[in-house]
């Protein structure tokens, strides 16, 4: 992706208590790979540094510079940031601790006090964003806070919460956070979230979660049995996820766009996706229920869980959006369901929906976009360069779209296995589907890299059994059933973007959750759920080197450079939710000195 750069020629200029400055540095993030200040190194999400010091020839030579332990043991997916020679990691419950990246020395942490007693969707979090002097978090209960990047001191603290009504005038009610508007606050529905957000333009962007679970996931974060099932009803219904953009300063919403349209969300009832899959959907049922179920967008779901892209050059934030809700009634939500199981481009100063592309209508199979979108320009021979956005799918395909109209361009091969049942509905007997509601491209995020222009796609074979249940008051539900007894495992794909083709492909042990890094030094790093941390040859896939951490790699990692010394950091610390082996690292690999 190519950004137009603009040069401050040494100066600092202050508007409303915003640095020119530090936004000509955030423009220009994605040429500053001795740093990594954002989620996807730079507004493109593509997870690519130019930093060549580690190669092919010499990876094998690298090993840990220093271990840092955080004493929290959980789901650990964080996304480390690495300004000016300092390192920021969040914990599992929302704590915040600065490292000095070159010994990894505890600088500052936060303790984040939990404001709630329950959780309903986890303690995980993938990581914070930095801008302005500041670090944005949103939190596990329900909160988006900013600290100072320098003490950890905390500058505002914000419910995240919504009035749910779809009444536009109703934000009026939670423009501003402060004494007189705090009964306001109180009265709504607060919403929880693990993305790491992203700053830009003097806002910070952020999208909430766990609005479509139908079952509670506290228990597999307890240590009790991780649940098999998230078909049956759960401990409340769905609630309606947003993308909201705040004022770094004081935290004051700025707009507010909703996933679920509060007009025309049942959209065409199609039978067909885009591409022309054939769903077998009962679209006469939905739209019996039609008028009894006016008001299902208010429920929808549609959670956001991967950190958003932008172009500035267009104005626009892209934002890839979850299942509907619910899941185990889908006649409860009659109709196309948008915008749902989409990808969508908003206006990067209003919120204004400017085009959406829906993967798969009327969702039941959990076919969402999770990952966070990818941003390059294409390079064909026969037409000039055009801008891009690819998204990966739990439907085990990768979409290719014009990032200005949202036009299809190509869809890629598949990258898992994908059933004939794949679209099918389910059955009283209980129907196999692959990938399944936990399989294909999951929330770890991808890698690009223009050399190869390639996009390494992390996926999971994980098969879901699909059945149809009858309550005693004769209410159906439609059971997702993760099947654990059935074989999965992990693939890793080179996607190429000029054709859709699958270049080459690994298999791995387990389902592949955690994240992708390409360098310059013509490297792909990524972590296994069986503990390893590899660096593969971006070429064919060969695996150049191995480090076994002790605990499952399940966190995307990120490269860096101090004093001209390069370093590959990443954290060890598994997913409940899956079994994968629980631990409390993060590492940071160099060369040895010479």
């Amino acid at each position: 992706m190519s950004f137009t750069k603009i040069l401050c020629f040494g100066l600092f200029y202050f508007v409303g208590g915003i640095s020119l400055a530090d936004d000509l540095r955030l423009l220009n993030q994605h040429e500053d790979h001795a740093n990594w200040l954002s989620y996807g190194q730079g507004y493109s999400n593509q997870r690519y540094s130019n930093l060549n010091q580690v190669t092919q020839s010499n990876v094998e030579k690298l090993t840990p510079a220093w271990i840092y332990q955080t004493g929290i043991l959980g789901t650990f997916p964080t996304n480390p940031l690495v300004v000016d020679g300092t390192m920021f990691i969040t914990t599992p419950f929302n704590h915040v601790v600065a490292l000095n990246a070159v010994t990894g020395e505890e600088m500052w942490r936060y303790k984040h006090k939990q404001s709630q007693a329950s959780l309903c969707c986890g303690s995980h979090n993938r990581g914070v964003a930095w801008g302005y002097g500041q670090l944005f978090m949103i939190t596990a209960d329900a909160r988006v806070i900013a600290l100072n990047a320098s003490t950890g001191a905390i500058t505002w603290d914000i419910p995240m919460v919504d009035p749910m009504s779809g009444e536009q005038t109703d934000l009026e009610d939670i423009r501003q956070y402060n004494d007189e508007t705090k009964p306001s606050f109180d009265s709504m529905t607060r919403f929880a979230g693990n993305m790491a957000p992203i700053v830009y333009d003097g806002k910070v962007f952020v999208g909430v979660s766990g609005t479509g679970y139908s079952a509670n996931l506290e228990e597999a974060e307890s240590g009790e049995e991780a649940i098999k099932s998230l078909g049956r009803p759960g401990v409340r219904s769905g609630l309606r996820a947003f993308m909201s953009a705040y004022d770094v300063n004081n935290g004051d919403l700025l707009w507010r766009w909703y996933v679920t349209a509060s007009e025309g969300w049942e959209g065409d009832y199609n039978t067909e996706t885009s591409f022309g899959d054939l769903m077998e959907r009962d679209t006469l049922v939905e739209r019996e229920y039609e008028s009894e179920y006016s008001d299902a967008w208010q429920r929808g779901g549609g959670s956001i869980y991967g950190s958003p892209s932008i172009d500035p050059e267009l104005g626009l934030i892209y934002v890839g959006t979850g299942n509907p809700s619910p899941t185990y009634a889908d006649q409860e939500r009659p109709g196309d369901n948008l915008y749902t199981s989409s990808v969508v481009a908003l206006d990067i100063k209003t919120g204004e929906l400017r085009w959406h592309h829906q993967v798969v209508p009327h969702d039941i199979w959990g076919y969402d976009v999770a990952a966070p979108p990818i941003l390059f320009d294409t390079v064909n021979e026969d037409s000039s360069p055009r801008k891009a956005v690819a998204v990966m799918s739990k439907s085990g395909w990768l979409y290719v779209l014009d990032r200005e109209s949202g036009v299809p361009i190509l869809r890629s091969e598949a990258f898992v296995p994908q059933s004939e049942t794949m679209f099918q509905r389910p059955t009283d007997a209980g129907v196999e589907i692959s990938p399944g509601a936990a399989g294909g491209a999951n929330w770890p995020p991808g890698a690009y890299s223009p050399e190869t222009q390639t996009i390494y796609v992390l996926a999971s074979h994980r098969p879901t059994i699909y059945r149809r249940e009858t309550t005693t008051e004769g209410k159906a539900l439609n059971i997702l059933d993760f099947a654990p007894h059935l074989e999965n495992w992990g693939q890793l794909s080179a996607i190429n973007l000029d054709s859709g083709k699958i270049t080459w492909k690994r298999k791995t042990e387990h389902p592949l959750i955690s994240g992708a890094l390409t360098t310059a030094g013509r490297l792909l790093f990524h972590g296994q759920s069986n503990g390893e941390f590899v660096a593969r040859d971006v070429g064919d896939g060969e695996i150049k080197w191995k480090f076994r951490t002790g605990a499952g790699v399940n966190a995307p990692p990120i490269t860096y450079s101090v004093e001209g010394k390069q370093y590959v950091a990443v954290a060890a610390g598994g997913h409940a939710l899956f079994g994968y082996p629980l631990g409390d690292a993060v590492i940071s690999f160099s060369l040895p000195d010479d």
